[in-house]
């Protein structure tokens, strides 16, 4: 399974002038996006067709990517979703039982631009120093004046609505593995696969709905809980579910909510978002759990968050309580309602390959269902 890398030279240019120079991955058009860092070592095939990377260019921070090469199980979405991809080193000979195509085969038969052979540590440092920008793969052809005007017209992240595009469109099901227990629906601004698998192993059929699905079209899947998904762009710009989420909760209907869900479900019961200076992504974040004064090691993808408050409330949501902190920077990770069955995180529970640390939150969704049901 060869995947020698091209010799073809290219460019990232930030907003800010900062120019790294590299060889070329994938196909070779010009991409455009805000640039981002990834702290995983393993999972990034994952990465790249998480729809929640959707309108970013993803740098890999561990050095060598490709190495396992690609297969079609692992997927989180049909295709990549990322704006483009940048490595320090792909790996020339990918090997693998499981893998059936290189990384660098896999980026160009979808049409995703991407760069090595740059120091992405310096890349790395110099977003966290500056926040993340704007930015933009090239081949070294391509003028770089005429290109930094193009990158400083492109969209901001703050206000942009990516999520109610991002999802597959339609409506699908998953059906449960063994006796069905309950009906989940699941509103899908960016579902990631794993979700619905994890729900559907724990007895559960899922059917997944657009985000922007009108109230009365899930109210007619009569479910028994409601998933409100991960997804990309700011959360501020996603007005379709608001309502429907304070209306299914008061009409008791368990909800559990991740990463964009988490945003949503804070914004549904008055809290505020922010946008952070280089966001969280990446599987190594230590999570407090405040319920039961444990540490989760999370696997996070965000560069929006809850305002929280310097004494653990959730200003302007009074009926939010906290439940999750990260140990990093204190930010917002958790919340749950104070006499609903509502409740979310702003991790990854379902992260694969991992950490598996908070995948107990998918029993906590069944108990609360459980509950609704004897109610």
């Amino acid at each position: 399974m060869p995947d020698i890398a091209s010799s073809r030279a290219a460019y990232l240019l930030l907003e800010d002038g900062r120019r790294f120079d590299g060889t070329g991955l994938g196909a070779s058009g010009t991409a455009f996006g805000e640039v981002v860092f990834n702290t995983c070592m393993t999972g990034y095939q994952e990465v790249l067709t998480d729809p929640s990377y959707t309108g970013q260019l993803v740098t890999m921070t561990y050095p060598l990517q490709g190495n396992y090469g690609v297969n079609g199980e692992d997927l989180e979405s049909p295709t990549p979703r990322v704006g483009g991809f940048i490595v320090r080193e792909a790996a020339r000979r990918p090997s693998n039982w499981r893998g059936e195509e290189g990384l660098g085969e896999y980026l160009r038969r979808n049409d995703v631009s991407g760069i090595s052979d740059i120091d992405t540590r310096a890349l790395t440092r110099h977003i966290r120093s500056h926040g993340a920008m704007r930015g933009a793969i090239a081949a070294s052809d391509v003028d770089p004046a005429d290109l930094l005007d193009r990158i400083r017209a492109q969209p901001r992240m703050e206000g942009l609505d990516l999520a109610c595009s991002a999802g597959a469109g339609e409506r699908y099901e998953v059906p449960a593995v063994g006796d069905e227990r309950f009906h989940v629906v699941s509103y899908d601004f960016g579902v990631k696969a794993h979700s619905p698998k994890l729900m559907a192993e724990r007895g559960c059929r899922v059917t997944v709905l657009a985000g922007t699905v009108e109230l009365d079209a899930v109210r007619a899947e009569s479910p028994d809980g409601i998933f409100i998904s991960n997804g990309p762009g700011d959360p501020a710009a996603v007005e379709s579910a608001l309502d429907a989420i304070r209306t299914l909760a008061a009409e008791g209907v368990p909800i559990f909510g991740i990463c964009l869900g988490h945003q949503l479900i804070s914004r549904a019961f008055g809290a505020e978002t922010y946008k952070l200076p280089f966001g969280h992504h990446g599987g190594n974040h230590p999570v407090r759990h405040l319920d039961t004064d444990t540490i989760e090691i999370t696997s996070q993808n965000h560069g929006f968050a809850v305002r929280g408050g310097e004494d653990g409330s959730i200003p302007g949501a009074r009926d939010l309580r906290l439940t999750h902190v990260n140990l990093y920077d204190g930010t917002v990770e958790g919340v749950a309602h104070r006499t609903l069955p509502v409740f979310s995180v702003q991790y990854h529970p379902e992260a694969a390959p991992g950490p598996h640390d908070s995948r107990y939150l998918f029993d906590l969704f069944i108990e609360r269902m459980e509950a609704a049901a004897t109610a």
